[in-house]
Formats: structure tokens, sequence, C-alpha cells
């Protein structure tokens, strides 16, 4: 089924890039740490003196004691959450897409266009991929509290003009992800003449390892990351169009974190409308400290997802095929 071939990917192998996928490989690897550093200037800048302070609290400026990695990562986490920090980190990320763009217009020659960035149909691509992601996670997060899993109350004292800034935080910050490891990589592999199949594997793992310093990190978020890559990498493959996976990515963070007060990715708590509190102790039913992006909920949720886009993409595959029957 995955010998389907976007328009998408025939645009970009009409580029300068490399169709040596070890060569691809190595090029994404130099631009994603660039990105990386782009990324981390303004909130290393805006975190130094808060981190300083939460150090000296802790009492790990006096030498009383020591400081191990696992508590200066808790520590950073702890920092990071806050909402003042928190906002323009994610905002930050605009550095990523702006890289992305950057690198497959003007290194790789090709136009955005084959980034799958449209025009046509902007807005229902959009908004289709909302009310795609807000659903999926709706559903994984009203499963856990239905099967007794967490517990979701109700905060008080919102804020809607933080949850304001957030969401707009998150459309940036998913936007970024999926054209950095979707509307790059990805299509810089499959239009080397690689298989669909190998470009979304990669692109996927890749999405999944970029993941890997964050607090509870483990065998089934990684499972579970890079099956969110395949259901997105997918999805832009369906429609030939990037913006439709990156509201899905941006609404199932936003939701996630600021609807039901969930960790998002091993982030600390923050501004949110409900508080899930998990009840069970088995964390590949919660998520553990990774929140419920690494629990089975998520993988039932991402692999039904993928099972229904795949589909899809087989009717469209199907339909193609026939056409030319039909005029003969």
């Amino acid at each position: 089924m995955l010998d389907y071939r976007p328009k998408m990917f025939d645009e970009a192998s009409k580029s300068h890039a490399s169709k040596n996928i070890f060569v691809i490989i190595l090029c994404f690897l130099v631009v994603f740490l660039v990105i990386m550093l782009l990324e981390s200037v303004i909130p290393a800048i805006i975190t130094a003196k808060p981190m300083l302070e939460e150090l000296r609290k802790q009492g790990y400026l006096d030498g009383s004691q020591g400081l191990t990695v696992r508590e200066s990562m808790k520590l950073a986490v702890k920092v990071s959450s806050a909402p003042k920090i928190m906002i323009p980190t994610l905002l930050s990320t605009v550095f990523g897409t702006i890289a992305a763009i950057f690198y497959c217009r003007c290194i790789e020659v090709r136009p955005v266009r084959s980034m799958g960035a449209r025009k046509e149909k902007f807005f229902a691509h959009y908004f289709t991929g909302i009310a795609v992601g807000l659903t999926m996670m709706t559903v994984i997060a009203l499963s856990g509290a239905l099967s007794g899993i967490t517990e979701i109350s109700v905060c008080s004292n919102i804020s809607f003009g933080t949850l304001g800034l957030f969401f707009l935080g998150f459309i940036v910050q998913g936007m970024s992800e999926e054209f950095i490891f979707r509307g790059y990589l990805m299509t810089t592999i499959g239009g080397s003449g690689c298989k669909t199949a190998i470009a979304v594997a990669i692109s996927s793992v890749g999405f999944a390892l970029a993941h890997v310093t964050n607090p509870g990190f483990g065998v089934l978020p990684f499972i579970n990351l890079t099956l969110f890559g395949v259901f997105a990498g997918l999805y832009i493959i369906l429609f030939d169009n990037i913006w439709g996976a990156c509201a899905i990515h941006s609404v199932w963070n936003f939701s996630q974190g600021n609807i039901f007060g969930i960790s998002v990715s091993g982030t600390a708590d923050t501004e949110s409308v409900l508080r899930s509190t998990p009840v069970s102790s088995h964390d590949f039913l919660t998520g553990g400290e990774f929140g419920i992006e690494g629990s089975i909920l998520s993988t039932l949720v991402l692999g039904i997802g993928i099972a229904v886009t795949l589909y899809m993409i087989w009717k469209k595959q199907s339909a193609k095929q026939t056409v030319p029957e039909k005029a003969e």
C-alpha cells in the first residue's frame, strides 16, 4: 500500500539534494543541530536567572549538597514550565520552521509546495486538523478517566488570556516539528527515490529520538512518538498537504497540556482548564512521568488513526488506478 507517492515527493525529486539516504540523514543531523541552537537562544536567556534562583533556593550553589543529572533535569522542567518561560520557548520554535524552509528552498533548491505547504484549501485542511487532533486527545483523556486510570477535576482561577498565549505557542511549535521532520526530512527522502514506507519510517523514528532527553522517556513513549510520526506522515501523504498535520500536532499538545492538564512529553503541569491526576500506579496505563502520550491508551488511538489513514490512502490509490480503465 505504501508504494503510493504523493505529488510533493515528485516535486522534491527535482531538487539539488543528494539521492544517497546516508548523506540525506547526515545533512539532516547538521541542520537539526543548527535548529536546536537557534531555538535555544531565547529560552537560555530567559531561563538563566530563574534557574540560578532555584539552585540557590535548593542549596546547590553553597556546596551543601551535590546536584545529580536527574535532579538538574527536574529543576529545569520545573523552571521552564512557568508560563512566562514556557510560552516564549514555544514561540522560539518558529526558528525551526524558518530554518527547514530556508534549507529546502535555498540549499536543496526546491519549492515550498514540495514540503506540502500549499495555499489551496488551507483553512479547510487546518480546521479539519484541529478537529482531528482534539478528537484524538479527548478520546485518550476520557478513556483514562472512564476506565479509572485517571481522575479529572476542574481547575479554579483559570487565566484564559494565558491559555490563549499557550494556544498560539503550540500552533508555532506543532508547525515547527511538522516542517522539520515531515516537510523537510520525509519529503527529501521520498524525493530521493526511496519507497514511501522508508521515508515515513525514518522521519518518524527521527521524530521520536528527538525527545530522548525528555523526562520519563522510555520504550512505550518511544513507540507512541514513532506512531504519532507515522500517523502525521500518512496524513500529509493522504492529502498531499502539511497544514492538517500541523494543526493536529498543535492541538494534540495544547489540548493535552492546557485543556486536560496532562504532562506534554514529560513537561511539568501548567495552566489548564482541567487537571488529570493518575490513579493507577502502572506507568504503561498512565504514561508515568512522560504523560499520557506514553500510555497504552495513546498506542491504541494512534493505531486506529494509522489504520484509518492507510485505508483512505488505499481507497485513493485504487480510485486513481481505475480511472484509466474507465476511460478505455
